[in-house]
């Protein structure tokens, strides 16, 4: 049986095949499927190193199914890359009862790789790294199917779905612990991995990430960052390539599977940015990070972005002020859920907030949360009033309350005598009380200030009421309508409720 299975593999090396090119669209993948990690052999290299790199199903007399520890040391790592050849050669996973004792063997095969890099062999040649980035590429790089992919505007409304699970994956979930010991290794060298482990092997990497399987995105997740951990090298086009993943978020397919793992990644990766901040980490934040509160999918990934630009102002506390007005710039206005998200990142972001930066956004920033307090949605209300239970932020109003509490007294007033809701009634009095007694000459001003204006607006309504039915009068005294004569439209028929 694995002779028949042995025959399957490729008889002749190549001299510069690549390792990163996945699978074709149809979801399978074949010995054939390879990419480029690295530059090729040199023409002048022996016969034997051209073996070695590209191995056939038998190499220097070694069979692939022989134990590692049947073989000298000498000879392991060249047994290493015998069984990487075998696993080259992929199987369809959606027939079961297809090729079952060769997937068997090949899984089996499989764990004795994963069973000899974690028990620290010498160091890996450079022929190992590109046979194991090469059985990497075949069994894990592919084109995800279309539904994967779909830009439907609605998508956010369908976050409840089942994942769909790739039926390989107890196959591909040996290939990416294999991928994941072998990039922790001891026995790796970052100056001769990176050739192979390179630009194209990242991106490829990248693309993964819109699986919607989350077990695939999670061991993704550990290996992009242990790659960033090791291979410094290439820190900046990874950071520039989740930049672009999350730029065609933005603009345009505001869906992607993996946004929450990509920004996990990143959170980790913000904590150890040097001070001060390069420019362009501050332009990814401006760029990037705020313009990601836009898509209606933020629900999936909130806490990871939140995490993410905490951690900048907490770097860097200059940085508050611009981050609540992109805040402020993309405040939703008609979705309910993702302004109660924006009012708890607020929350955030004020508990760590300086003096100084707080004051050049307080105006703004105020009358929203004014807004938010007369909203009719409970929940957004709620949220709104729950800032004064923070005593930070309770500090900040007390410090700024001649600027802060004539902006806001107007809608605490309002819903303590007017909301529909009970709690957010309550919430209102609470708050009221409180600048009572932070500054009650400052309170009874603003109160009678109020009093004023709603004595201004019930006057204007009374005389708006007035004109209508002076116009409604006169408009019944005329004779009836004919011809081409303009015809009076009442008041009812024209108004809109916001």
């Amino acid at each position: 049986m694995w002779k028949h299975f042995l025959s399957r593999l490729p008889k002749k090396s190549v001299k510069s095949e690549s390792v990163d090119s996945g699978r074709g669209n149809s979801g399978l993948h074949g010995p054939n499927a390879s990419s480029n990690l690295g530059p090729g052999r040199p023409n002048s290299a022996p016969r034997r190193t051209s073996s070695v790199v590209f191995p056939a199903s038998v190499i220097a007399g070694i069979e692939p199914l022989i134990s590692f520890k049947d073989v000298p040391s000498s000879e392991k790592m060249n047994l290493f890359i015998s069984k990487l050849s075998l696993c080259c050669v992929d199987f369809d996973f959606r027939d079961p009862t297809k090729n079952v004792a060769e997937k068997e063997l090949k899984r089996a095969t499989l764990f004795e790789l994963l069973d000899f890099v974690s028990a620290n062999p010498p160091k890996f040649s450079e022929p190992a790294i590109l046979a194991l980035c090469k059985t990497c590429a075949v069994n894990l790089f592919r084109v995800f199917p279309p539904n994967y992919r779909s830009n439907n505007s609605h998508s956010s409304e369908n976050d409840d779905d089942e994942p769909t699970f790739d039926p390989a994956w107890p196959h591909l979930q040996i290939v990416y612990d294999l991928l994941l010991k072998f990039v922790t290794s001891s026995s790796l060298e970052a100056k001769v991995a990176k050739k192979y482990i390179n630009h194209q092997f990242i991106l490829k990497l990248l693309d993964l990430f819109d699986s919607e399987d989350p077990r695939e995105r999670d061991c993704l997740k550990a290996i992009l960052h242990r790659i960033y951990g090791k291979f410094m090298v290439h820190r900046p086009y990874i950071r520039k390539s989740i930049s672009n993943v999350f730029y065609r978020v933005v603009f345009e397919s505001e869906k992607h599977n993996g946004i929450a793992e990509l920004l996990e990644i990143f959170g980790s990766v913000v904590t150890g940015f040097a001070l001060p901040l390069k420019e362009e980490h501050k332009i990814f934040l401006s760029r990037v990070l705020i313009p990601l509160h836009k898509p209606k999918s933020l629900g999936i990934y909130f806490q990871q972005l939140s995490y993410c630009i905490t951690q900048f102002i907490e770097k860097d506390p200059k940085l508050a002020s611009p981050v609540i007005r992109g805040l402020l710039k993309y405040w939703p206005i008609t979705n309910t859920q993702k302004e109660v998200m924006f009012l708890s990142e607020l929350e955030e972001i004020l508990d760590v907030i300086n003096m100084a930066e707080f004051q050049k956004v307080m105006v703004p920033l105020f009358w929203r949360i004014g807004c938010c307090i007369n909203s009719y949605h409970f929940q957004v209300a709620e949220r709104s009033l729950f800032l004064w239970n923070n005593d930070q932020i309770v500090n900040l109003i007390a410090h700024n309350r001649h600027v802060i509490l004539p902006i806001i007294f107007p809608a605490v007033e309002s819903n303590a005598q007017n909301h529909w809701n009970h709690a957010v009634q309550n919430l209102s009095l609470n708050v009221r009380r409180m600048f009572s007694e932070m500054d009650d000459v400052l309170f009874l001003a603003c109160h009678s200030h109020y009093k004023e204006e709603q004595e201004k607006i019930n006057l204007e309504a009374e005389k708006r009421k007035e004109a209508w039915e002076q116009l409604e009068t006169a408009a019944s005294l005329r004779p009836p309508v004919a011809g081409n004569i303009a015809v009076l439209v009442t008041p009812l028929a024209t108004s809109i409720t916001c």
